[in-house]
């Protein structure tokens, strides 16, 4: 039961932009919280937070200006098979479960509906928004669903449900290489960016601005989407600010 602990707090720590959390204030709570506790609050903010990501990965898939490291993988793996994006988001997301068993990390509820909620809602997000749209307008889809990306990740980490397949990849690596996440994940994301590319992924301005933006973004609104942590008693307490946290 430590061991899960000890990951899944670890794993948290791996949302864009987490080093810099409590540069200016307290961090927020963001280690593993059971899913009894606060559940009314706690489970509409997950799945808001993972349909709002997904929804995000299509709008900028329409805007067809360059996507993140992971959804150009999911792209490039679309063009060599049958399979729609949203899926290949959960086949993708299974795959690097399977790397999670030698780095002895254990999946969360959390970690389920983030596959799950994600392929729906992606698919869903193609199948509302047109493609070949004139470029102002697929430049407006690239800001909106790069800001929508961010903000989705904050709603959804904030609620402290576990981490998804990528973030415990990349934090069970961390741990057990001794490097740190930042150094882990920017190999991890360089390596499925190169193989999404010359698959025929998308890379372009908008997997730059994504780089750039995603972290802060997040960063900004995380504090006021995580879940406070329970007391001894069960209820809700005030944020430990000694807790801090990253398709």
């Amino acid at each position: 039961m430590r061991q899960n602990t000890d990951t899944t707090a670890r794993s948290e720590r791996a949302t864009p932009g987490d080093e810099g959390i409590g540069r200016n204030r307290p961090a927020p709570p963001l280690t593993y919280v059971r899913l009894g506790e606060r559940p009314l609050r706690r489970l509409p903010q997950l799945f808001t937070g993972l349909a709002l990501y997904g929804f995000s990965m299509a709008v900028m898939v329409r805007a067809g200006l360059g996507l993140s490291p992971w959804s150009v993988l999911n792209e490039g793996l679309e063009k060599h098979t049958s399979l729609s994006f949203g899926t290949l988001t959960a086949v993708v997301g299974l795959s690097v479960l399977l790397l999670w068993i030698p780095l002895r990390q254990r999946p969360t509820f959390g970690t389920a509906a983030n596959i799950a909620v994600i392929a729906v809602s992606s698919d869903l997000g193609l199948a509302l928004v047109p493609g070949g749209l004139p470029l102002p307008e697929r430049v407006g889809l690239l800001l909106a669903g790069t800001f929508a990306n961010a903000l989705s990740i904050a709603v959804y980490v904030g609620a402290r449900l576990g981490p998804g397949p990528r973030d415990g990849l990349m934090t069970g690596a961390s741990a057990l290489t001794g490097r740190s996440i930042r150094v882990v994940r920017t190999f991890i994301e360089v390596a499925v960016l190169a193989f999404g590319w010359l698959l025929g992924g998308g890379v372009g301005v908008g997997t730059v601005l994504y780089a750039l933006t995603v972290g802060p973004v997040t960063q900004f609104f995380l504090p006021r989407f995580a879940c406070a942590s329970p007391t001894r008693t069960g209820r809700t307490g005030p944020p430990v600010t000694g807790s801090r946290t990253s398709s």
